[in-house]
């Protein structure tokens, strides 16, 4: 059923092209002694102002308490990468899209972060490629559960959508390399290089997978090489700064 909801547009899913601040999320359904695992859109838009991450599935109470940890946990990594020296005046919205049974578990907080990287940088993220890992405050990326459902997944969703394109695949923690047991089909596909698998160790590495732009890597004085995907969000959230700082200045201006 899911499948032909994608198929006739009833589900909103792209699993071609690229797109900013749209990601590919997996998420596992467990019915009873049956349990199968689907993509899942996931969106971000960003903005200046003050209100930190909007977790849009906590404010309609449809978010478990470890989903929420895993939000919060996304704005120490960006504090600390990106605001050593200056605050951070982001707004970000995240929302699970077509999404109404809940949602819990940190599975997603990678994909969450590429998606506002993607919204903070300009650059687009391949939809070809689902995501799926927790991450901490540093950018490590952290197992998870639920990989062989969430890889299949994934996998039947292209090949019942377009048919498979050779580029599509999944991004997985590198420690759940160990735990794959895919079905035959998915073996034989990836063993042709019609589907793909990549473990990633940390975020910068699924970024640069996902966007074809190297991640960037600051130097002594904390400056991200031009061009590349850090320096990109750093020059973004220098503006939504000087914005703020701006717009608060023309108040007080207005006050006196």
């Amino acid at each position: 059923r899911l499948q032909e909801m994608i198929s006739d547009g009833s589900l909103l899913l792209d699993v071609t092209g690229e797109k900013v601040g749209q990601i590919n999320g997996l998420a596992v359904y467990d019915l009873g002694d049956f349990s199968f695992g689907r993509p899942t859109r996931i969106t971000v838009q960003t903005f200046a102002g003050r209100e930190g991450f909007i977790n849009i599935e906590r404010e309609a109470s449809m978010s478990g308490r470890t989903h929420d940890k895993g939000v919060l946990i996304l704005s120490g990594y960006l504090g600390a990468k990106f605001g050593r020296d200056r605050p951070l005046t982001l707004s970000a919205s995240i929302c699970f899209e077509q999404s109404y049974d809940g949602v819990d578990g940190d599975s997603a907080s990678s994909t969450e972060l590429y998606a506002i990287a993607s919204s903070l940088s300009g650059l687009p993220l391949r939809q070809d490629i689902a995501v799926t890992g927790s991450v901490n405050q540093k950018g490590e990326i952290q197992p998870i559960g639920g990989v062989n459902q969430k890889v299949e997944g994934m996998f039947d969703v292209c090949r019942a959508a377009s048919g498979l394109t050779g580029t599509q695949g999944v991004v997985i923690p590198h420690q759940n390399v160990k735990n794959l047991m895919l079905r035959d089909d998915v073996v034989e596909a990836i063993r042709d290089g019609k589907f793909h698998v990549y473990a990633v160790k940390t975020i910068d590495e699924g970024l640069e997978i996902l966007t074809g732009t190297a991640a960037g890597e600051a130097d002594a004085a904390g400056e991200f090489p031009e061009g590349t995907v850090n320096y990109l969000i750093a020059k973004r959230l220098g503006e939504l700064n000087d914005s703020m700082r701006g717009y608060f200045q023309g108040l007080l201006s207005n006050g006196s």
